[in-house]
């Protein structure tokens, strides 16, 4: 019985966005495989009847036929051609997803998941435009191309996970040890590879799903700040062990410093990005020559931290007024009452002052009181 509902309690403990995503993965991809099954031949197709792996503009991003059906610009991710793919994809995306989720929401992590797979497929579109104006050949670069799978998905999670845990150690295959952020260059290093023999789709869109995902990741993200007071927001993550320099080897550290500051200068001139809080670009706001972002008095990551300084401030003025705030008569508790030795009416003036500290009371009247009866 623990083995029938153990995938049940899994299902009713997955967030809503993973959840959707899974779904929408079992079923298009499986539509897709039952579709190419029982396509009519090459010979038979026509503008009504052209199903099959190498013509189906209805799920996967073909650059010709784009135009007709921008929806598979996210509907393609959801489309793995082959059982081995599926397979692979629910075993790692899905259990990814879920955590990322639990750390950033529902929303974020679906503005993530759509972000980096319909901008990826945009920038393979664009490529795949431009091949056919500077070398021809539509029948490989417009129809031949088809986009699909969630590459560019596992790509940016992997980005993700460098921001979140760089330093965790992973095991492939029980044997090799890698730690989370070496993951990501070595995914593109394969989709150099694969693209150089021959096959650029669809295995050029983890290249784009890296770019994106790291682009979202560092300037947009929306994070809310925990404890502060009227939930100060951020956008994005500018500190220096996320810069874009740190991908790459340290001895391509200065060319590669040098042209994201030139991209980040211009980004910033049309507002593509948040500036730094100043109304021109300087050294400090930029990449600089050690690799990083420098956060500054001005900058994004700056002013959170100095508003989180802020919050504290007054959370601690909050609670020193409410202890202040309690009434000056609630002194401790005395303990013991005043003890008179039996004296001589000589020594009663000089006894009397002789009395225990934790037994004078906070009330002057009462002291006042108290003296005049000892007269």
């Amino acid at each position: 019985m623990a083995l029938l509902t153990s995938p049940l309690t899994i299902i009713q403990q997955t967030p809503p966005t993973t959840k959707i995503f899974t779904l929408c993965t079992v079923v298009f991809s499986l539509g897709y495989m039952v579709g190419s099954f029982y396509a009519p031949p090459v010979g038979e197709r026509s503008l009504t009847n052209w199903l099959g792996p190498e013509h189906f503009p209805y799920l996967v991003v073909i650059p010709g036929s784009v135009l007709w059906y921008p929806w598979t610009l996210i509907t393609s991710m959801f489309v793995e051609t082959h059982v081995i793919e599926l397979i692979l994809s629910l075993l790692v995306v899905p259990p990814s997803l879920r955590y990322l989720e639990r750390l950033w929401g529902s929303v974020e992590t679906a503005k993530f998941i759509l972000v980096t797979v319909a901008a990826s497929n945009v920038i393979a579109v664009g490529l795949s435009w431009i091949e056919y104006i500077v070398i021809g050949k539509p029948e490989l670069f417009l129809f031949g191309m088809i986009y699909r799978g969630q590459s560019a998905l596992q790509c940016g999670i992997l980005v993700a996970f460098t921001q979140l845990i760089p330093e965790h150690q992973v095991q492939l295959f029980g044997v090799i040890k890698v730690r989370v952020k070496t993951l990501p260059m070595a995914y593109v290093t394969y989709s150099n590879v694969m693209c150089i023999i021959g096959y650029q789709a669809p295995f050029i869109l983890i290249q784009f799903g890296w770019l994106v995902s790291w682009v979202w990741l560092r300037f947009y993200k929306r994070t809310v700040l925990e404890g502060s007071l009227g939930g100060v927001t951020t956008h994005g993550d500018r500190s220096e062990t996320f810069a874009f320099v740190n991908w790459f080897p340290p001895f391509a550290h200065k060319p590669v410093s040098a042209l994201s500051t030139f991209v980040y200068t211009h980004a910033v001139r049309f507002k593509l990005v948040h500036s730094s809080g100043s109304s021109a670009p300087n050294e400090n706001d930029l990449e600089l020559n050690n690799g990083g972002y420098a956060p500054l008095p001005g900058g994004a990551r700056a002013e959170a931290e100095r508003r989180r300084a802020m919050a504290l401030k007054a959370l601690d003025q909050r609670m020193a007024a409410a202890s202040n705030s309690q009434p000056a008569n609630q002194s401790p508790i005395v303990s013991q009452a005043p003890v008179i030795p039996k004296a001589g009416h000589g020594h009663a003036s000089s006894s009397s002052r002789k009395l225990s500290v934790t037994s004078i009371p906070t009330d002057p009247k009462a002291h006042n009181s108290d003296e005049n009866s000892t007269r």
